[in-house]
């Protein structure tokens, strides 16, 4: 079942502030980003998962105009929402950044999960880099690796 809230896995800066939906401004540019995680990714074949944490990304690239963050959802290997990140929209200020972090032990998304994420700015404002990078470490072995957002569609 989906949660909502802002959990652990959200971490909130400076210049990163929570706002009420009704302070939303009117969509003059947006996005609805894809980002795919891989939470797990297999070692000698499927039955031997191996767990990674993944941090998604957010980054506001511009350096005059803030963005908000309406939506960050995590959905596992089905398309099945697992946790809707935010309470409220965020707004991040002139390149301000935030991140979400999917811990290891979170098994829900699986090797298919993917975050959505959905944001609007008041003006035109150069895109921001929405992106996520994978980590495990293991006796003397580690692995990483980033992927890529790619809009899925323009507002």
């Amino acid at each position: 079942m989906p949660t909502t809230g802002v959990p652990l896995g959200l971490a909130v800066n400076p210049n990163v502030t929570e706002i009420a939906p009704d302070q939303l401004p009117p969509v003059a540019q947006g996005q609805v980003v894809y980002v795919p995680v891989y939470s797990e990714i297999y070692d000698f074949g499927p039955s031997r998962p191996f767990q990674l944490t993944a941090t998604l990304s957010l980054r506001n690239t511009d350096p005059v105009h803030p963005i908000f963050v309406e939506a960050v959802d995590y959905y596992d290997s089905s398309g099945t929402l697992v946790t809707a990140y935010l309470s409220q929209p965020l707004k991040l200020g002139p390149l301000a950044s935030t991140a979400v972090v999917v811990e290891s032990g979170n098994t829900f998304g699986g090797s298919g999960a993917n975050f959505l994420v959905t944001w609007r700015a008041a003006t035109s404002v150069s895109d921001p880099v929405i992106e996520a990078v994978m980590i495990s470490t293991a006796s003397q072995q580690g692995v990483s690796f980033l992927s890529l957002g790619r809009v899925i569609e323009e507002r």
